[in-house]
């Protein structure tokens, strides 16, 4: 992640956003600094949470955000749910984290090796028997632009899909961004180099 492009951003969400572009570093270099992962930890949290960021990522095993953004227990606000495909309850839950803990940063995260952009290549079309609703949010990038082959670029063009449709089905976060309340910034990570990018 560059911190360059952090320009433009409100400060409340560019505070937070650098020290998930640190925290990320950290975990490129082998050179976690979270302290923050024990019962001690958790029990100051046991009757409120305080997270600075929400993040909205895939449920693959291999993406962790509390590990590759070095974060421990009670800094972000995690979602995840496979292909980072969006349903009612994944919206209400971003909304929960805008409206009722006024976080002002939201990442999607998409990444590299995405399942979902792959099962959802081979039946194209086709409304399979099974992941009806996850397909459902993931074809519209298709029927954009149904000769997308590389997986990778699929999923970086659902993560700004995503955006943009959390935009037009929810005024909480609709209005929140149009207040500079709350940033959202469509992130990809890298398996290879073990980096997260902006989109």
């Amino acid at each position: 992640m560059d911190l360059k492009l952090s320009q433009g951003i409100p400060d409340n969400a560019k505070k937070e956003l650098i020290k998930l572009i640190e925290g990320n570093r950290n975990f490129v270099n082998s050179t976690p600094t979270a302290k923050n992962m024990c019962l001690e930890t958790l029990r100051k949290f046991a009757f409120h949470q305080e997270p600075y960021a929400a993040v909205l990522s895939c449920s693959d095993s291999r993406v962790v955000p509390e590990i590759i953004f070095d974060c421990g227990i009670g800094e972000l606000f995690v979602i995840r749910v496979a292909g980072i495909a969006l349903g009612p309850n994944v919206i209400e839950s971003i909304e929960y984290a805008v409206k009722k803990l006024k976080l002002p940063l939201l990442i999607l995260l998409g990444h590299d090796d995405c399942g979902v952009m792959k099962y959802a290549k081979e039946h194209y079309p086709e409304i399979t028997d099974d992941f009806k609703s996850i397909i459902k949010s993931v074809y519209p990038v298709l029927d954009k632009n149904e000769d997308i082959t590389c997986h990778n670029f699929f999923a970086k063009e659902h993560t700004k899909w995503v955006e943009e449709t959390l935009l037009q089905k929810s005024s909480i976060i609709s209005s929140a961004v149009s207040k500079r309340d709350l940033y959202i910034a469509k992130c990809h990570f890298d398996h290879s180099t073990g980096l997260v990018s902006f989109i």
